[in-house]
């Protein structure tokens, strides 16, 4: 059955459970999806979306049987999807176009059709406020890095502009293969904000990414500007950091490990699960697609290391019946480096 137009929002996410305080609407290319399965002659389309998004499928769906020949389908993956590491291999086998929204591309491919839906809502009021509550005046201070999230990445030269435009003179670069756009940073690595700058504006949503950002450059002052929920505030490292090293503290007691390869195609760090468990006679490789407290706990181990994706580890750990522990706090854990080396965990590279 389709989906009455009337009764779905237009990208609307407010009625997703989404605490937000500007409405915000996509534009899905939908052109750009009909001329590729026109020129492939394609006769199955999959849709893949974040878990933010996932509700917009149907419509989206429905949107595109209007625009395309009867005799081709349209498929929605269900496979959880937290970035474009996060990929749904198996659909992607089975379709002659895969589309993936929410995320610019971390590898280019022909197979893959990237929409990363760019945010509508005005970032430069909460800019000003960040210039007036956080940052350092440019007569005290002129050198700021910027940064931003796929999602704004459309206003980051205006962002740039605006900064100059006022005194400052404003870092930016891009920071390795990982990264599509120069100032973006990802929940799982920020190189772009390696800048030869004090003082750091991160403009997007949530305080994920800025948190990983001053876990992994301790000397900058980090500002948030967040644009969807209109505050401004400062990253705080000082209760993750505490709640990081309870997590290493309690796995300093274990005696057998669990080492988690994560299977999907963008997340997976061979060589260092490899390592560990060739060092550690009471290691056991564990390869999985999907990381959850309730996989984990039949294993009965006593303690876990995640190579797969760092927000596994760092987002949900509190939610599991053992210590989640990342690669570089695995060896505070067993005494092969201090405690005082603990970090933030990054991932660099593509697959």
């Amino acid at each position: 059955m389709s989906h009455d137009s009337s009764e779905r929002p237009d990208g609307d996410l407010r009625n997703t459970g989404m605490s937000l305080r500007h409405d915000r609407k996509w534009d899905y290319e939908l052109d750009r999806i009909t001329e590729a399965v026109a020129e492939r002659d394609a006769e199955t389309v999959g849709l893949q979306f974040p878990e933010g998004l996932k509700r917009r499928g149907p419509g989206v769906a429905d949107d595109l049987r209007e625009l395309l020949p009867d005799n081709v389908s349209v498929m929605i993956s269900g496979q959880p999807c937290y970035g474009a590491c996060d990929l749904d291999t198996y659909m992607m086998k089975r379709t002659d176009v895969f589309v993936h929204f929410g995320h610019s591309p971390m590898k280019e491919s022909d197979r893959i059709i990237y929409v990363p839906l760019f945010s509508n809502v005005d970032v430069f009021p909460i800019v000003d406020q960040a210039l007036e509550d956080e940052l350092a005046p440019p007569e005290e201070d002129p050198d700021v890095g910027l940064v931003t999230t796929a999602q704004h990445m459309n206003k980051f030269d205006e962002m740039r502009e605006y900064l100059e435009e006022r005194g400052y003179t404003v870092h930016v670069r891009r920071g390795d293969e990982r990264l599509t756009n120069e100032g973006q940073v990802l929940g799982c690595n920020y190189a772009s904000a390696d800048v030869d700058a004090e003082q750091m504006l991160y403009v997007g949503g949530g305080k994920f990414h800025p948190l990983g950002l001053a876990m992994e450059h301790p000397e900058k002052h980090v500002v948030i500007a967040d644009p969807v929920n209109n505050a401004v505030s400062v990253a705080d490292t000082e209760k993750f950091m505490k709640q990081r090293y309870a997590t290493v503290h309690k796995a300093m007691d274990a005696d057998s490990w669990g080492v988690i390869f994560c299977t999907k195609i963008g997340q997976g760090r061979w060589d260092q699960a490899e390592e560990i468990v060739e060092n550690n006679e009471n290691a056991y490789l564990i390869t999985m697609d999907e990381v959850t407290p309730d996989r984990l706990r039949n294993f009965g181990l006593d303690a876990y290391v995640n190579t797969g994706c760092p927000r596994i580890t760092t987002d949900d750990g509190p939610q599991f019946h053992k210590p989640m522990l990342t690669p570089g706090e695995y060896k505070i854990a067993i005494g092969e480096k201090p405690l005082d080396s603990l970090e933030f965990d990054t991932f660099h590279g593509t697959w």
